[in-house]
């Protein structure tokens, strides 16, 4: 399990205390409140945050002016290549597209063995 120390500086103004969160930290918790079902109120809350602060962050992310880091669950793609096999020319003229695993030939709902 990897483990994460966040800073948080603050400073003072009359009687109330503004932290400053770095980006990071704030891309971490606006990406936190973006997971299907979550709710901007609880993760705000979580975090020590006011709901209309997360919002703000949120709306910065959308603009592009916060830049978020990459879903868990990113989706990758694989090329796939159709060629046919050099050693073997089709015995027939194919029409449609075919899978062929081992004796079996699938194809736009027939099969045959």
């Amino acid at each position: 399990m990897e483990s994460t120390l966040e800073v948080l500086t603050t400073r003072k103004s009359g009687r109330e205390v503004h932290r400053h969160w770095p980006d990071e930290v704030k891309a971490r918790i606006v990406s936190e409140s973006l997971r299907p079902g979550a709710m901007v109120n609880e993760v705000a809350q979580r975090h020590g945050l006011k709901p209309n602060h997360l919002s703000t962050w949120r709306t910065m992310a959308r603009q592009g002016k916060l830049v978020l880091p990459a879903p868990e669950d990113a989706v990758e793609f694989a090329a796939v290549i159709v060629d046919l096999p050099v050693s073997e020319p089709p015995s027939k003229p194919v029409s449609r597209p075919e899978v062929i695993v081992g004796s079996v030939t699938t194809g736009m709902g027939s099969a045959s063995t």
